[in-house]
Parts: C-alpha cells; sequence; structure tokens
C-alpha cells in the first residue's frame, strides 16, 4: 500500500519533487499537541520545563530562603513556589531526579507524588536523604521531576471470587531474579 502510494507521488511530483517531500516531511516532524496547564509561580525560580525534546518530566526547583540540610534517614517538605490547574482527567506525579539519587541517595519518599486535578495549594517534595552523609539543597537546585499523565477511575464491583490465573497470589519476588 505505502509502495503504491510512493509511486503514484513519484508520478505527479517527479522524482525530484518526491525526494524533496520525503525530505522536507523527515525535517519537520509534527509537534505533538501540548497540554495547556495554568500554572501560578510565587517564588522566585524559572518554570518547570523539558531539558530534551523527548523528556517526560519537567525538572521542579527548590524555592528556598535560606538552604535547607537533610542529615541520613532525615526528610522534609521542600517548597516549590508553584501552584497548578490539572484539566480533569490527569494528574502530576512528582518523581525522583536519578542523579540526585545515585549520586547522593536524595530521592522523593511517596514516589511518585501525585498531585490530583482539584488540588490548588503549593506543590511540595518530600525528599529523603537515604545517605550516610549530610546534604544541602540550595535554591534553585532540581529536586524532583514532574510527569503530567493520563488516567482513569474506576468503578469497584464486588465479587465472590476472581478469575485464576497463571500467577494466582503470588508476588513480591515470586517469579524469581534470574
Amino acid at each position: 500500500m505505502g509502495l503504491l502510494i510512493i509511486r503514484k507521488l513519484s508520478v505527479v511530483l517527479g522524482i525530484c519533487g518526491l525526494k524533496c517531500l520525503i525530505l522536507h516531511l523527515n525535517n519537520n516532524k509534527v509537534k505533538p499537541r501540548m497540554l495547556k496547564i495554568k500554572v501560578v509561580n510565587k517564588g522566585h525560580q524559572q518554570l518547570p520545563a523539558y531539558a530534551t525534546s523527548q523528556s517526560a518530566g519537567m525538572d521542579l526547583r527548590a524555592n528556598l530562603d535560606a538552604p535547607v540540610v537533610l542529615r541520613p534517614l532525615e526528610r522534609k517538605l521542600i517548597k516549590t513556589g508553584l501552584f497548578i490547574a490539572l484539566p480533569e482527567g490527569y494528574e502530576a506525579q512528582v518523581r525522583p531526579r536519578s542523579g540526585l539519587a545515585l549520586k547522593h541517595g536524595i530521592t522523593v519518599l511517596n514516589t511518585p507524588g501525585t498531585i490530583d486535578a482539584d488540588y490548588r495549594g503549593e506543590i511540595g517534595v518530600v525528599l529523603v536523604n537515604l545517605s550516610q552523609e549530610d546534604f544541602t539543597v540550595e535554591d534553585g537546585e532540581r529536586i524532583a521531576q514532574m510527569v503530567i499523565a493520563r488516567h482513569e477511575q474506576a468503578d469497584l464491583v464486588v465479587v465472590e471470587e476472581l478469575d485464576e490465573t497463571e500467577r494466582g497470589a503470588g508476588g513480591y519476588g515470586h517469579t524469581g531474579v534470574k
């Protein structure tokens, strides 16, 4: 089917015209539709942004008046100064940054943290220090990622028993590690 379309286009456009069209289509990729999210920035940091064109998460930054020290195994709520209004049917997931986790043992405690569409309070990030050394969170530091995702709501149906599966009730390592 695709070959037939290419042959018809080559007749209409000529070989040079077809090559130019293919190059144009490849170089001018269609940008995905961007979801519009209302945001109020009461902090002094820039708005979250995607680091690359294919990033799933936007970096959230600490909005602090003074540095915050996280001692080993200590957790604290770090404010961002941001307030958002998500469309119905969407959530924002707050996730750890891999570099902070690997290099410093810093992670988001309730990961992923969920921001519901009807929440209008300030976005905060619960950070925990899983290392054996103090870690200082500086003003403006990228502390987490925010991923916008669609979600469904479920209507739970009470039944007497569930259907059988190969796995059954096996969980928590039931399938092994190798």
